[in-house]
């Protein structure tokens, strides 16, 4: 079973926040329209800009523990590395 990891931001440059699950479409639509109370919600962090693809979920738990210990800076030079204009990437990944 696949799983990811994933970074979601408020805007470039914005707030962003460290997840992992097992179904990205879905779980990036339940932090866009606001499904669960909480840090998400709160600060309206919405915008898919950065996923990773694991084997298994636990690889993802393992990972996004790993980012969430990062520092704010390599988080931010992750995500341009591979998305330097900060694109929302939840809409080519919704039509697959």
């Amino acid at each position: 079973m696949g799983a990811y990891v994933y970074i979601l931001a408020s805007k470039p440059g914005g707030t962003l926040y460290v997840g992992a699950c097992t179904n990205l479409i879905m779980r990036v639509y339940q932090h866009r329209i606001g499904a669960m109370a909480g840090f998400t919600k709160k600060y309206k962090v919405d915008r898919l800009v950065y996923y990773e693809v694991c084997d298994e979920l636990e690889a993802a738990f393992l990972r996004e523990r790993q980012l969430k210990k990062w520092n704010r800076s390599w988080k931010i030079e992750l995500i341009e590395k591979e998305n330097p204009s900060w694109i929302d990437l939840y809409p080519d990944i919704a039509k697959q």
